[in-house]
């Protein structure tokens, strides 16, 4: 229900967007690490109901248990109000995701094309730290060019910290160039 109500919802809302750019923030919206994010603000890990070795790993902050908590809760909404109710409550969330997403997603690939427009190399990022429990890390990346770090960002993976110092990059690199 949730990729579905996503797809709908994007498409919509983004009727002229590329479909790459469309499937791309789909994915991201669905994700299991967007899906714990949410399933955190809501604070669904304090009310589920854990084994025992669960409870002591951790389990009520972990990413794939939350991630599948908000599926379940998703899917009681769908079967007790139907598929209305059930996007009456997803569409708010997704188009809010959507429009936090879809600059940052595509932001690795847009400075990659703004860098070679410069004759540039493409992007190198290096992952410079890690901290946190298993269940919940922080990634600490830079994005260099040329051996100059332009900018640096953290995430709960290392992709999400990869896309934000890139978007981070591109914003101070079009602010230097005037592009």
């Amino acid at each position: 229900m949730l990729g579905l109500v996503g797809a709908d919802t994007l498409f919509r809302r983004h009727p002229s967007a590329p479909e790459g750019i469309l499937s791309r923030t789909r994915s991201h919206v669905v994700s299991a690490e967007n899906l714990a994010r949410r399933a955190r603000e809501l604070g669904l890990g304090p009310v589920l109901r854990l084994g025992h070795g669960e409870e002591h790993s951790g389990g009520r902050d972990k990413q794939s248990v939350l991630a599948d908590a908000l599926e379940a809760v998703i899917g009681a909404v769908f079967v007790d109000g139907g598929p209305e109710a059930a996007r009456a409550m997803l569409a708010p969330w997704v188009e809010r995701e959507a429009s936090e997403a879809m600059d940052v997603l595509d932001a690795k690939s847009n400075l990659q094309e703004l860098l070679q427009s410069e004759g540039l190399e493409p992007p190198v990022y290096r992952l410079v730290g890690r901290e946190g429990p298993d269940h919940a890390p922080v990634f600490h990346v830079e994005c260099r060019v040329d051996g100059r770090c332009l900018a640096s960002a953290s995430g709960g993976s290392k992709k999400e910290a990869e896309r934000r110092a890139a978007a981070l990059a591109l914003v101070g690199f079009e602010a230097l160039s005037g592009a």
